[in-house]
């Protein structure tokens, strides 16, 4: 079987993993395109009968390979004043704490949800999760937190 007749049925299923992963699209699209680069070059010695687990293994080992290179670049880039100024002179110290706050609240609220569901169904459990995520903003809102 050809590499594109077994490996292009799986794009879109690699593509939703590696954006569950990295949560930036655009760099779901490149790690894609490198998985699926590497996957070509290695196709000679794939040998399974499971192309689809083959090509995401090659997807997460590639995206975490992104993340490991990002967290590396994050910690060795210094901070620079200029480039990290809002550029509104106009925002209040109460806003941006306010700002704060609310992304924390969001992230704790996220931490509590459930466990990430196999990368194929994401999509149509999405609704789902939004809810789910909707009740736990309410609850934590709700407890004056």
């Amino acid at each position: 079987m050809s590499f594109e007749a077994l490996m292009l049925p799986h794009l879109d299923v690699a593509y939703n993993l590696a954006k569950w992963l990295l949560r930036n699209e655009q760099d779901a699209q490149d790690v894609v395109q490198e998985a699926f680069l590497r996957a070509f070059k290695s196709f000679g010695g794939f040998h399974g009968s499971n192309g689809r687990a083959w090509l995401l293994t090659i997807v997460r080992n590639t995206s975490y390979t992104l993340l490991k290179k990002n967290r590396v670049a994050d910690l060795t880039t210094p901070f620079d004043e200029e480039i990290h100024a809002s550029g509104d002179e106009s925002v209040s110290a109460a806003t941006i704490l306010e700002r704060s706050e609310d992304t924390e609240l969001i992230r704790e609220a996220m931490d509590e949800l459930p466990a990430q569901i196999a990368p194929g169904t994401v999509m149509s459990r999405l609704a789902r999760a939004r809810a789910k995520l909707k009740e736990c903003l309410a609850a934590r809102i709700g407890n004056g937190k």
